[in-house]
């Protein structure tokens, strides 16, 4: 394969972005470890001008509450897991990779449910662009995959 496909180099940008995301995530939880995760979350909520007590603030800091060192640390490592694989999915879609491909349609076909779930809850023009890009996205790739069937055979 020598020609590079702008699609695929586009969703392997998407995903390294998605996984830096995701490590800053990580990193900002391991920052709280030694602090504590209840007051950095009653400060934010407080700087952002938020209600306390509506529903997401709400949400938000009831988990600061449960949040101790030793979750913290495990949710980092889930997020360094995760970031790992998105950006492991980046470079192989990046250099047209099969497997990378493979799971690109796994990893977002395994939404697609979920987010027609969503669609159904709350019908709107957002939900409706999410379901119907990511189903683009999974069927291009799983053209891809279709059309170079007969090369590894």
């Amino acid at each position: 394969m020598n020609s590079s496909d702008p699609y695929l180099r586009s969703m392997a940008l998407f995903e390294a972005a998605k996984g830096a995301l995701v490590l800053l995530a990580g990193a900002g939880l391991l920052s709280l470890v030694h602090w504590k995760a209840q007051a950095v979350a009653e400060a934010l909520v407080r700087h952002l001008h938020l209600n306390p007590a509506s529903r997401y603030p709400r949400i938000f800091l009831d988990l600061a509450t449960q949040a101790t060192s030793a979750r913290l640390w495990g949710l980092a490592a889930l997020a360094c897991g995760y970031a790992g694989l998105r950006f492991a999915e980046a470079w192989g879609l990046w250099w047209q990779r099969r497997w990378a491909e493979w799971l690109a349609a796994l990893s977002g076909g395994i939404y697609l449910p979920l987010e027609l779930y969503g669609l159904w809850q709350r019908p709107g023009w957002p939900e409706l662009g999410l379901v119907v890009l990511n189903a683009a996205i999974v069927g291009y790739v799983v053209r891809l995959l279709w059309c170079r069937r007969d090369d590894t055979a």
